[in-house]
């Protein structure tokens, strides 16, 4: 999976919703007023662009500038807690912000009642298959970059390292005898219990199929750094085109500063996998400047098609509460099972209470935060 991947997803999801243009004669719902004043709209959007380009950047910028900084680590318990709360702002998104309009787009009196739309939960069809769909994606593409890596080691003399990581066990195995016979069985047990809550879902794939502790991480991180990118985008474009082709002038203020704030968290969350995944710096700087431009892109290309596009058309509305509804499942999936999930269950902070109470706090705090923002967006 490649940075590639996530431009042809984002083409793919811009396209559908331009062509929706042709609908554009059917008004439902969308009467011309003052309120759709075209000349006052122009600069609060060029505003927009500029404020969401510049609060992604920083926000995905910091964990990786961050890295020079020892508190700000990928060990050190702040970024911890600044995941978590980037994971909380990404959850409330999923379950606050994207699913509802999906449920709206989806059961709009715009669309005819000669269809389906109103006789079944389509939102949480699309939800689901989203969350299925993450799944499969995250357990395929880390068993196969696992078994690549593998392969390559084992045809660069991989052997040697296994006897090395043999020694290491079997090593690991008598101190764990030696702690056993001086009464100290509730601590080994305690690292077990910690190690095997860590290896859940796709990470426990890695490691049956071996490899070093670093390497696994490394796999792991790298599969969700990406995964969770292109489940961003799909979201991304929708909002900037959303926002690009409205005319009401009392919709965008609000949204302006909603969805800086919303991408300033939410490229934070992002910006600690990449860290995490151990890039290359040509791919560094690739994720990020896709990440940034995601949704100013989308907001140009709304601006262009202002005039024709009428967001309460029947084909809109099934591809944008289509889309929603599944970056929705995406983002919730990656938020509790690849973020939230990963580091809760991380051996130092299990054996920490004060760390596994701070990100608990700080899991809530971003959530909750980003929860009140659905009141202006």
């Amino acid at each position: 999976m490649k940075p590639s991947a996530a431009v042809l997803l984002a083409a793919v999801v811009a396209l559908l919703l331009v062509s929706t243009v042709r609908a554009a004669d059917d008004d439902c719902g969308s009467p011309e007023s003052a309120a759709h004043d075209r000349a006052r709209a122009k600069p609060l959007k060029i505003a927009a662009f500029f404020s969401i380009l510049v609060c992604g950047a920083l926000g995905c910028s910091l964990p990786v500038l961050g890295r020079r900084v020892p508190a700000l680590r990928p060990d050190g318990d702040i970024f911890f807690l600044v995941k978590a709360f980037a994971a909380g702002v990404i959850l409330a998104t999923g379950f606050i912000h994207i699913l509802p309009d999906a449920f709206e787009n989806l059961r709009s009196p715009c669309l005819p009642d000669s269809g389906p739309w109103h006789d079944f939960p389509f939102a949480g069809l699309g939800a689901m298959v989203g969350a299925i769909g993450t799944l499969v994606v995250d357990t395929l593409a880390t068993g196969y970059f696992t078994r690549a890596h593998l392969k390559k080691d084992a045809a660069t003399g991989g052997g040697s390292a296994a006897v090395v990581d043999e020694e290491k066990q079997a090593a690991a195995a008598a101190a764990a005898a030696a702690a056993s016979e001086e009464g100290g069985e509730h601590l080994h047990v305690l690292h077990t219990h910690a190690t095997h809550g860590h290896a859940h879902g796709s990470a426990a794939l890695v490691a049956a199929v071996g490899g070093s502790e670093d390497e696994k991480d490394t796999v792991r991180h790298r599969v969700i750094s990406q995964v969770l990118e292109l489940g961003i985008v799909v979201h991304s474009v929708i909002i900037g085109i959303s926002l690009g082709a409205s005319h009401d002038p009392d919709t965008i203020k609000p949204l302006v500063v909603a969805l800086s704030f919303h991408q300033m968290f939410e490229g934070m969350g992002l910006g600690g996998c990449i860290v995490q995944a151990k890039f290359r710096a040509r791919s560094i700087v690739t994720m990020i400047l896709f990440f940034c431009l995601t949704t100013p892109v989308g907001i140009l290309v709304g601006m262009g098609i202002s005039r024709v596009y009428n967001e309460n058309s029947p084909t809109a509305l099934v591809v944008e509460g289509s889309l929603n509804s599944v970056a929705a499942g995406i983002l919730v999936y990656m938020a509790l099972v690849d973020l939230l999930a990963e580091d809760f269950m991380n051996p130092k902070v299990q054996s920490r209470g004060k760390l596994q109470l701070g990100i608990n706090i700080s899991m809530l705090l971003g959530a909750g935060l980003m929860s009140m923002l659905a009141k202006w967006a």
